[in-house]
């Protein structure tokens, strides 16, 4: 496929998915109202699709390894943009709940391949650029779909909302698919068990994260699915996560930089919506002024880190991001005034978006080509465990007046965790799995000449 082509329906799949998560919040009241439904269906338009995306990712991204990540790819975004159309035409929230269900499907399906093609047409040492645009992108959905979403709402309805993704994911799934250009695939075995016991274990460990605190069960089901997965795993000889991936030091190292990082930025924007509305006695509009900042650094901070990357190398860079986000969110604890508001959401932007491109490049160029799917699966697997983790840390801790204290802190502190994984990244060359294979990958490895 061409580089950008590529890119473009990488950052048109990423956007999409962002924007459709910042809308439905929103449409979620007139949803409710709308339809006759109680809080708890309405939750599970969320947590429905939460536990769908993050069961299938991992699988998605192999079956990308497998049948080529431009199939998948126009088959998740084709399928998304029907999906919401569905939603916006349905006059039931059974209806609604179900079809969030498969736009779950349709979107794990999505999301893997738009890293995967990245991998797949980029050569390792020019993926800086391209994850940087994604992510830089990503930035500016998150800022303006709360606006959208909040203009649509008011203005033609919550349906508008749900009608919001459909052209353009309709449009770039037909751009894709008439990119007629042979791309690699793996011939691999699918592990069909290890990809039921993987999602058992996922959708059972969202559901129960999501529905803290009296979840002992779904913990104890979620636990003893990743045992046996893990134990699968070692004895099969078509493993769902090659040795080359899940081997690698790297790439665990950068899962877990995320998983903290999307941890602390969740949970400490949940905080702040309680923070900024009932302890300030701000009004919404007023609330996401003070946000912005949040948006505008990431946006800044993506391009920045690719030249980071290139000059001090992941370790550093990331190490340093994850101290600037626990920074961000330890301000946030204590300010009450416009500026300091400000500042610790910019910190907490500038934190995040430079963590989430530098572990998604390690992630990502440390597969080989073969395996990119699977790398990409992980990675957003991980931004679905952080985010949850985050938000559950931060409902357990608030107290009933809602306090913002001591969970901002714990937070802060797991974003200071993160940085113990950050510190077992690669310094400046980032070596490249199976790189014989895959002529385009000439990045320098240390100790090679």
């Amino acid at each position: 496929m061409n580089p950008r082509a590529a890119l473009a329906a990488s950052v048109a799949g990423a956007v999409i998915v962002v924007l459709d998560g910042t809308v439905l919040t929103l449409a979620q009241p007139a949803l409710q109202r709308d339809l006759g439904a109680t809080h708890a269906q309405v939750q599970w338009t969320s947590t429905g699709y939460l536990v769908a995306v993050a069961s299938l990712l991992v699988f998605a991204g192999r079956l990308g390894d497998r049948f080529g990540h431009r199939r998948v790819c126009v088959l998740g975004m084709i399928g998304f943009g029907a999906t919401s159309a569905g939603i916006g035409l349905a006059s039931g929230i059974g209806w609604v709940i179900g079809l969030r269900v498969a736009q779950g499907v349709f979107g794990a399906l999505l999301q893997p391949a738009t890293l995967g093609m990245l991998r797949a047409v980029y050569p390792v040492d020019r993926l800086r650029g391209p994850i940087a645009v994604r992510t830089a992108a990503i930035g500016v959905a998150a800022a303006v779909g709360p606006l959208l979403g909040g203009a649509l709402v008011a203005g033609p309805g919550r349906r508008a909302v749900f009608f919001l993704n459909v052209l353009p994911a309709l449009a770039f799934g037909l751009l894709v698919l008439t990119a007629r250009v042979p791309e690699p695939t793996a011939p691999v075995r699918l592990d069909l068990t290890g990809a039921l016991l993987l999602a058992v274990a996922l959708a059972t460990l969202v559901h129960a994260l999501v529905a803290l605190p009296d979840q002992a069960p779904a913990l104890l089901v979620a636990a003893t699915a990743g045992v046996l997965f893990v134990r699968h795993e070692r004895r099969t000889a078509h493993p769902l996560l090659p040795p080359d991936v899940i081997g690698r030091p790297a790439v665990g190292a950068a899962l877990g930089a995320l998983v903290a990082a999307s941890a602390a930025l969740s949970g400490a924007l949940f905080v702040g919506t309680y923070l900024l509305q009932d302890t300030l006695g701000l009004d919404p509009f007023g609330s996401a002024l003070r946000c912005l900042p949040l948006a505008v650094a990431m946006v800044g901070a993506a391009p920045l880190c690719a030249v980071l990357l290139r000059r001090a190398g992941a370790r550093r860079t990331t190490v340093t991001a994850l101290a600037v986000l626990a920074a961000g969110v330890l301000l946030l604890s204590r300010a009450t005034g416009t500026l300091g508001l400000c500042t610790g959401f910019a910190l907490l932007g500038a934190g995040f978006g430079t963590v989430m491109v530098a572990a998604t490049h390690v992630v990502v160029r440390a597969a080989a080509v073969e395996t990119a799917g699977v790398a990409g699966g992980l990675q957003q697997t991980a931004m679905i465990i952080g985010p949850v983790l985050g938000v559950a840390v931060a409902t357990l801790l608030m107290g009933p007046d809602g306090g913002a204290g001591l969970p901002l802190t714990v937070l802060a502190g797991v974003a200071v965790a993160g940085t113990v994984a950050g510190r077992t990244l690669p310094g400046r060359f980032i070596p490249v799995a199976n790189e014989h294979r895959d002529p385009r990958d000439r990045a320098p490895v240390p100790g090679r000449r």
